[in-house]
């Protein structure tokens, strides 16, 4: 299992995010939104950084002040139950755990993300935003979305067409960044209609792959999981796909 982000967790280093120098697409407008190791980076119509600020700060708090009532919450590698009158984020971030067998602090960037995103539709209905690899994108056409597998060849080689709607598309790996993983992946890419799921099922799956041996087992296991929609796995020079998804050359 895997912490993705905590608030005390030093944040990634800024040249690992050097794929927010990818964007191509002249559509939308680029800006960034941080709040301690919250490190947002938002893709809209038009900037609005102020309410972007504003909701980041809502939601880290939300989540602070319930890991200061129950730790244990933090802590957990396992799925864990909350009260019903937890905050909405920690209750979808508890469900997600139970959803993928990891533990509830797996989902918090994509859950950050996601009520972000949420918040901000109203300024923008076209929108992305990328939390440390996790994005909340709700849009109207086809958007490519690069994959960034650290040292694999697959790198900047590679992008997901995500088709229009509200997606998930969150991103785990055991060799680039500062969480903790028990898996060696390069890069486990998950697409959900959330990105509460998609982060803690890319954490579950970004476990299963010690060696590249394990990619073909991982993509059998995800087979009979109606709640993932896609998977892109890659350790190195090998690469599983599974889903309806379309790989494309960038």
């Amino acid at each position: 299992m895997i912490v993705k982000e905590t608030f005390k967790r030093s944040p990634m280093p800024y040249q690992i995010r050097r794929y927010r120098n990818w964007v191509e697409d002249k559509t939308l407008v680029s800006f960034s939104v941080k709040i301690g190791e919250s490190d947002l980076f938002i893709r809209a119509e038009k900037p609005f950084n102020q309410p972007a600020q504003k909701s980041l700060r809502t939601h880290r708090q939300l989540i602070e002040g319930y890991l200061k009532k129950d730790p244990g919450f933090a802590g957990s590698l396992e799925p864990y139950s909350v009260c019903e009158d937890a905050p909405e984020i920690i209750r979808g971030m508890s469900a997600a755990s139970f959803s993928a067998g990891v533990g509830p602090m797996a989902a918090v960037a994509g859950a950050v993300a996601e009520y972000v995103g949420k918040d901000l539709l109203k300024f923008s209905p076209e929108l992305i935003v990328e939390n440390g690899g996790d994005i909340f994108i709700a849009t109207k056409r086809i958007k490519k979305i690069g994959i960034f597998a650290g040292n694999s060849p697959y790198t900047e080689k590679l992008a997901l067409e995500i088709p229009a709607g509200t997606w998930g598309v969150c991103t785990s790996s055991g060799t680039v960044g500062p969480s903790l993983s028990f898996g060696q992946a390069d890069a486990a890419v998950v697409v959900c209609n959330s990105a509460i799921l998609a982060d803690a099922w890319a954490t579950r799956l970004g476990n299963m792959i010690k060696t590249a041996n394990d990619i073909e087992r991982t993509l059998e296991f995800v087979k009979d999981k109606p709640k993932i929609k896609g998977v892109v796995l890659i350790l190195g020079e090998k690469i599983g796909v599974w889903g309806n998804l379309k790989l494309v050359k960038t």
